[in-house]
């Protein structure tokens, strides 16, 4: 064997190659354009370019490709024998040339590009980089998992929409780490893959673990002498003491940093010390190897990329940040990234924040995606995402019934030596300890001409105790007849959008105009939405049916005018991330960790009549929680019959707290309230109600 010495060379240098780029579009594809009349961001979209183009996010006669185009220079002495360009993400297919000269074509869409350039660039001259993307999602091969089947979207817009850098380093290279903490033990697993040129008999990484935030150094060592080989990539898997470690949490999203280094290249990545699974047998999640309730929110990134207030938000490390900020205001802990992956940027802050993310793939009703294609870039996805310690489920689809998700999910699955549960929502679940997704869109019935019974619409829903649904149980049924007892994660559930304006959205018209009449006001619908939304919400709570409950959605797009949306999200301006009032006045008490619900459901009651009202408790603290559980009777603002009792809940528990309730003798217009008194919260149950 030939012994290279590891010599100390060139350390990594990332130079990032965001900025102002040239753009074009042709309908030609193989030749390179003399001429880039517009200028666009990078990242970001082209329907960002300046000046604009003719019909972007749709097919246009006039287009089948865009190009763009930057120029860059590398000193001789700045340029080592490893140099990526790296492309985070792209639409629709990436295909780069250098110098004039083609460096490599990428088809994917979710996950990163990386071609190696060394050999095209020019020391000390200025180099072209151009890359080409297909103008529409009908532009790369139908194999290929992409946003064309996501039906509530109007535009599909190509772009370089994430990070463009360089990485240049020197062999012994280090192409990848994974980290895989292992809590109970007090330690770190470390994997690296190291590629070199030469092959070397005594190797060794010299490792050095660090707090994120301070830099304060927590340990620091190398692994033992072992031979690698040239032009392979080699796996160095060593473990690092972690005595007396600071667990993650979203309570407390503490970060280490891990710095390894081969001499001639060094990589740094953060982590977090945590664990996270599910107990099928509990129906919970548990985090740091206890119960954890998910409770939160979801993102539809693609779908914001078409929001008339979107500009350069998404790409806005500041405004991304104060947005996540501001689903903590809501008393979220959770976010499903979903039908699509944000920018590299927002998993930084998830980890930084303190969320939980369920990290869903774009795989929707796309019936030409097979799994070896899944299979391919499920593994480019986990690599690049599976050292964040936000990231706690891989989600592979969205209601869709497949065969071929399942297939992919067993073949990627062990690729993960932290071993993160998967959902595989319609489709049937790969493991017991795998969750079930459920989207119980209640008001949806009243989409299909079904009017509410004379009882009233809670009535009809909540009567009576009932599972959550719309997930495999129904879609994928076991011919035997028997139940997936997974864990539940209910991520959809209210069919209530309205646009920021007030107006309701294409799915949502006839479920207001059916149950509360065609003439509502905006103030009319906000109001609806928030007092129904806080109600779905405290029932599925309160039931103890689901590990999760996200609301649909925190960040989506607002489209009132033609071409109307379909859904919508929580702000009344997202620009300045303005929550509407009435959802943090009735819906982010509901997501404390203590909470109520009234079972009390009819919309008249007579006179005089005397009504049973249980109301239901739940702890979701790890402690016992001890307070009184209020029921107020009142007409209008005023309060007519005020109840109490104490209650003690153990962690994770529910009581059930009976009232008797005399209700009054004039006719009119009355509430019952339900109050729980909360260090920062006031959790109210609310149930309106007329006297006959």
């Amino acid at each position: 064997m030939i012994t290279a010495c590891q010599s100390s060379k060139k350390q990594r240098n990332e130079i990032s190659l965001n900025g102002h780029w040239e753009i074009t579009e042709t309908l030609e594809g193989e030749k390179i354009p003399d001429r880039f009349d517009r200028t666009i961001p990078v990242p970001g979209i082209v329907s960002m370019a300046v000046p604009s183009f003719d019909s972007t996010g749709t097919r246009f006669s006039g287009r089948n490709y865009y190009w763009y185009r930057k120029a860059f220079t590398l000193n001789e002495d700045e340029i080592g024998a490893v140099v990526l360009l790296k492309v985070n993400k792209a639409k629709y297919g990436t295909k780069v040339f250098v110098n004039g000269q083609d460096a490599g074509f990428n088809p994917w869409c979710l996950t990163p590009s990386y071609f190696n350039i060394a050999d095209h660039l020019k020391p000390g001259q200025e180099n072209e980089l151009v890359i080409r993307l297909g103008a529409t999602e009908f532009d790369i091969p139908d194999s290929i998992p992409n946003d064309r089947t996501d039906l509530e979207k109007n535009w599909h817009f190509a772009g370089l929409y994430d990070d463009v850098k360089l990485i240049v380093s020197d062999f012994p290279f280090i192409e990848n780490v994974q980290i895989v903490p292992d809590i109970e033990n007090e330690k770190l697993r470390v994997v690296a893959e190291i590629k070199s040129d030469l092959p070397i008999d005594n190797f060794s990484l010299d490792y050095v673990v660090s707090t994120a935030k301070l830099e304060e150094v927590v340990i620091k060592g190398g692994t033992s002498k072992t031979a690698i080989l040239a032009d392979k990539t080699n796996r160095i898997d060593f473990e690092v003491p972690m005595k007396d470690c600071r667990l993650w949490s979203p309570e407390d999203p503490f970060l280490y940093s891990l710095k390894l280094s081969t001499g001639s290249d060094t990589k740094t990545q953060r982590f977090g010390m945590r664990s996270f699974t599910f107990d099928p047998e509990k129906g919970m999640a548990l985090l740091n190897g206890k119960p954890y309730p998910m409770l939160g929110t979801n993102v539809t990134i693609f779908r914001f990329f078409e929001d008339e207030n979107r500009g350069q938000l998404p790409w806005d490390k500041d405004w991304v940040r104060d947005l996540h900020l501001s689903f903590k205001e809501m008393n979220w802990n959770s976010i499903r990234y979903s039908i699509g992956f944000p920018p590299e940027i927002w998993y930084d802050i998830a980890d930084e924040t303190g969320f939980l993310i369920q990290d869903e793939y774009l795989y929707w009703y796309q019936y030409g995606v097979f799994a070896p294609s899944l299979i391919a870039d499920f593994e480019n996805w986990m690599r690049e995402r599976w050292n964040h310690p936000s990231v706690v489920i891989w989600d592979a689809q969205n209601e869709t019934v497949s065969t071929e998700s399942g297939k992919a999910i067993r073949a990627v699955r062990h690729l993960d030596l932290s071993d993160r549960p998967w959902d595989n929502w319609f489709s049937p679940p790969v493991r017991d300890t795998d969750p079930i997704e459920s989207h119980p869109y209640l008001f949806y019935e009243y989409t299909r001409g079904k009017k509410p019974s004379p009882d009233g619409y809670l009535v009809d829903f909540f009567a009576k105790e009932r599972d959550p649904h719309n997930d495999p149980n129904e879609h994928a049924p076991v011919p035997d007849g028997s139940r997936f007892e997974n864990a539940v994660i209910i991520n959809e559930y209210d069919w209530l959008w309205i646009n920021r304006d007030g107006s309701p959205t294409t799915l949502t018209d006839q479920v207001y105009a059916t149950v509360w009449g065609e003439d509502l006001t905006a103030e009319e619908r906000f109001e609806i939405r928030a007092e129904n939304v806080a109600i779905l919400t405290e029932f599925w709570r309160c039931h103890r049916k689901c590990a999760a409950i996200m609301h649909f959605c925190g960040l989506g797009y607002s489209r009132p005018e033609e071409p109307r949306g379909q859904t919508s999200d929580i702000f009344l301006d997202v620009e300045n991330l303005v929550i509407d009032p009435l959802l943090l006045q009735y819906v982010k008490p509901k997501f404390a960790r203590v909470c109520n619900m009234i079972d009390l459901w009819h919309t008249s009651y007579k006179a005089n009549s005397k009504v049973d009202a249980p109301v239901y408790a739940i702890n979701d603290f790890e402690t016992e929680w001890t307070g009184d559980v209020s029921l107020n009777l009142y007409e209008g603002e005023q309060l007519i019959a005020a109840q109490s009792q104490p209650a003690t809940i153990k962690p994770f528990g529910r009581k059930i707290l009976e009232f008797d309730v005399t209700m009054p003798s004039s006719q009119g217009e009355y509430k019952l309230i339900s109050e729980i008194i909360l260090e920062k919260d006031t959790v109210r149950s609310i149930r309106k109600f007329n006297i006959q």
